[in-house]
């Protein structure tokens, strides 16, 4: 799995491209300045560097995703259940339980999710 982990800044950046993407470079370098106080620099050099990591691209101007936040989420779900719990979802699901109880809804939803998921 290609390894998108991101910092908190990055993913701040991340973050302002999948709510307005397709969105022209122009405009987001105006975005980077009123939300993270960018200069035209320093947006041009964090997205060349997470285009070159497979999450976005700018082509003739116009920025777009290459996975999407969804996507994204999962896969960094996924390397954390890998990295901390050695790919067991039940191991983590026990950690997280041990400290944080479920309710009725959540319960149902995840019995939904395993149906829907489950094999046969």
């Amino acid at each position: 799995m290609k390894d998108y982990a991101l910092g908190a800044v990055e993913r701040q950046f991340a973050d302002l491209i999948w709510e307005h993407e397709p969105v022209a470079s122009r405009d987001l370098v105006a975005l980077a300045e009123a939300a993270l106080s960018w200069k035209k620099s320093t947006t041009y050099t964090i997205l060349r560097r997470l285009s070159d990591r497979g999450l976005f691209r700018n082509e003739n101007g116009t920025v777009t995703a290459c996975i999407t936040r969804e996507e994204f989420l999962a896969r960094q779900s996924r390397r954390y259940v890998q990295d901390s719990f050695g790919g067991s979802l039940p191991r983590f699901l026990a950690a997280f339980t041990a400290q944080e109880k479920l309710s009725g809804d959540e319960i149902a939803a995840l019995r939904r999710l395993i149906d829907e998921s489950g094999e046969g």
